[in-house]
């Protein structure tokens, strides 16, 4: 390995770091506390399925 390219390693993993710990950073401010609530009988419209208000036979 010549010195320019244990520098050029040097730099693509300090970049892949520094990108990293931003991405980790965003997601702990903006997603981290982020709640999809979730409606079982509309998610079984859509789908196509029996919703819990029809009740299932079985």
């Amino acid at each position: 390995m010549t010195p320019s390219d244990r520098r050029l390693l040097r730099h693509l993993i300090t970049a892949v770091v520094i990108k990293i710990v931003v991405l980790t950073g965003l997601w702990w401010m903006f997603i981290r506390d982020a709640r999809v609530p979730v409606d079982t009988d509309r998610i079984g419209q859509h789908l196509g399925g029996v919703t819990s208000s029809q009740g299932a036979s079985k």
